[in-house]
């Protein structure tokens, strides 16, 4: 099964399973007077919508490079990611502002109607689905080294703590009686604030891959020891690296004996190459300028 193939079936899986929970959610939610589960309904719709996005998106990240795209299709899947951050973010939003508006009722001496037990049940019952679809796709998301599908991992994590703080408030709701109806509205700006934190955080990722961030300094520290582990190759300089989707690209100088032959130094470039693509993917691109040793 291609990689592009096997993203599919991993997203197609997650999508079945938000669709079931959403619509349990929704409906424990209406009948069980429970803003949390509402809230928590809507964190499965928005999940629901990134399954959408990365399926629509990696169909054309897979393709290999063309004539318009020199370096292959790799960042659709990093715009895929951003728009589920996107989509996080409004989710998130809507979620804190209406329990907000709850809170403030409450506040100003509005009752809050104590939520139903189906409503506990479904967080219930979201919690161990979310955590098994989390354990699935991120166990995927890795060997696949999808940054998307990983995203779309963390969103079904998302929505299984969404689910705590949702159970957690449902219950003490019921638990505790009608002075402490208050739990539910908490719980769902609780479940808005955790899906915000991890929509920042893929934003971020995106946004720096998009804007040709370069890779930590740990991994440009270990490319240069590779470049070094060649005792005929010294002062590795000019060292620029990008990630390009699911691969990265590297760009150095390195200096050798000024006497050898041209053969010699490709030869030598040659295998350099080979151990980074060892260590880095058979897919990474790799860019070396080779400079004589005595040249300033």
């Amino acid at each position: 099964m291609t990689r592009e193939r096997k993203i599919q079936q991993v997203t197609l899986v997650g999508c079945l399973g938000n669709v079931v929970l959403m619509v349990c959610k929704l409906v424990a939610g209406v009948v069980g007077h429970s803003a949390a589960m509402i809230a928590d309904a809507i964190h499965s719709l928005s999940d629901f919508v990134t399954d959408v996005i990365v399926l629509a998106f990696v169909s054309v990240s897979a393709k290999p490079q063309d004539k318009s795209h020199d370096y292959g299709h790799g960042k659709f899947e990093t715009i895929a990611t951003f728009f589920i951050g996107i989509a996080l973010v409004a989710a998130a939003a809507g979620i804190i502002i209406s329990g907000v508006v709850s809170l403030v009722d409450w506040v100003q001496g509005a009752a809050i109607e104590a939520p139903g037990k189906m409503a506990l049940w479904a967080a219930l019952l979201s919690i161990a689905v979310k955590e098994v679809l989390y354990q699935y796709t991120v166990h995927y998301g890795k060997k696949l080294n999808s940054q998307a599908v990983i995203a779309n991992a963390w969103h079904h994590r998302s929505d299984a703590l969404s689910s705590v703080a949702a159970a957690i408030g449902i219950g003490g709701a019921i638990l505790l009686g009608d002075r402490w109806t208050v739990l539910d509205p908490l719980a769902s700006v609780l479940v808005g604030l955790v899906l915000m934190k991890v929509a920042v955080g893929l934003l971020r990722t995106s946004i720096n891959e998009l804007t040709e961030s370069s890779l930590p300094q740990d991994t440009e520290r270990e490319i240069e020891e590779i470049i070094t582990s060649f005792p005929e190759i010294t002062e590795p300089h000019h060292l620029r690296t990008r990630r390009i989707g699911t691969r990265i690209a590297i760009e150095a100088h390195m200096r050798m004996d000024g006497a050898m032959t041209l053969q010699a130094s490709h030869d030598l470039a040659t295998q350099v190459e080979k151990k980074l693509q060892e260590r880095f993917g058979a897919d990474t691109h790799i860019t070396l300028h080779v400079e004589p040793a005595h040249s300033s």
